[in-house]
């Protein structure tokens, strides 16, 4: 099965948000560069690397500076809204500041520790059901009750007899990042089998694509798990892989359907054109609507709600007509009209 319509519009939306956000950032020129000299002086020894290829330094400067805000934006929001699309998820934020922090017996804190030093050591290797046994031992409540650490799950979402929690990753995190990433789980673990007695948790970490795959050779949707988490610094030295969900394995795990990546870089393919300021400025600027390209702009973008309001405009008027605070809308200078 493929995604339904409300997913598909949903994560379409994502999609022209991400894009309207970077083609306003985007460089026209070098012209309002951020000085850089230290940037442009060591650059000079890649010039003959350079030739044929980057013909303007500064602007080349800008557009690096570009791109990484794409980066930043598509692993702080487009990645996350999407997953939430998916699942009908959310994120979560346990700490002081926002839901309170949650609590674990101090038996519970000691296993997470024993943990980690084991894992530290070397003297185990990650154990999945192993470490779940150990944490599941709460020992004497509530006089030993303490706080677990401030965690933060950027994908929670219930079943009837499960709670997923997901921490959505960079492909290339940062070195030494796994141990605390493997306290931070193992706690909040912990903690989430308190509030939720009776569930079973799931905690991973998940990556939004491999980045180890040869799109020459391999489907870039595709996954080589051992081989991607092996060149990630610790990562099999803190994590067994049944705790990791990479590329197309995440993000169908998030559908519950398959081919849920591929569907998703369709989508962005379809919108995500030369033509796209063209084809945004006749969805938001164009007064009149009911029009074939219109309405065939909407469908090729899977805007269904706004092509259905379209289709169905006779009905909806009809039904609306004499109620004052549905047939008038309010203009720029903030003075009141009735709609035609």
């Amino acid at each position: 099965m493929s995604l339904n319509n409300r997913i598909k519009e949903r994560i379409s939306i994502e999609v022209i948000k991400t894009l309207v956000t970077r083609f306003e950032n985007f460089p026209k020129d070098a012209s309002n560069n951020r000085n850089a000299p230290f940037h442009e002086a060591f650059l000079k020894a890649f010039a003959d690397k350079f030739d044929g290829k980057v013909s303007d330094t500064a602007f080349f400067i800008s557009l690096s500076s570009w791109l990484q805000g794409l980066n930043t934006t598509l692993g702080q929001s487009f990645f996350e809204n999407v997953a939430h699309h998916l699942c009908d998820g959310e994120k979560r934020e346990y700490t002081s500041k926002k839901l309170g922090n949650l609590q674990i017996t101090q038996t519970q804190k000691n296993a997470v520790s024993q943990i980690i030093t084991d894992l530290s050591n070397s003297t185990c290797l990650p154990n999945l059901a192993r470490e779940n046994e150990r944490l599941s031992q709460n020992g004497p409540e509530p006089s030993s009750l303490v706080n677990a650490i401030d965690f933060s799950v950027d994908v929670f979402y219930e079943t009837s007899n499960s709670v997923v929690a997901i921490e959505l990753k960079s492909v290339k995190p940062n070195s030494g990042e796994m141990r605390g990433e493997k306290q931070k789980i193992l706690e909040g673990k912990a903690a989430l089998c308190r509030k939720f007695p009776g569930k079973k948790i799931h905690f991973y970490i998940g990556f939004p694509f491999d980045p180890t795959v040869n799109p020459s050779n391999e489907n870039m949707t595709s996954y080589k798990k051992s081989r991607f988490l092996g060149s990630i610094i610790n990562m099999n030295k803190f994590f067994s892989p049944k705790e990791t969900l990479v590329a197309s394995e995440l993000w169908n795990f998030l559908s519950g359907e398959k081919n849920t990546m591929e569907e998703i870089i369709a989508i962005i393919n379809t919108i995500s054109t030369t033509e796209f300021e063209h084809k945004l400025k006749l969805l938001t600027t164009n007064s009149e609507r009911n029009t074939s390209e219109y309405i065939a702009q909407l469908q090729k973008w899977n805007l269904f709600s706004e092509k259905k309001l379209i289709e169905n405009n006779i009905a909806i008027r009809q039904r609306i007509v004499n109620d004052n605070s549905l047939t008038r809308c309010r203009i720029p200078d903030d003075s009141i009209r009735a709609c035609d």
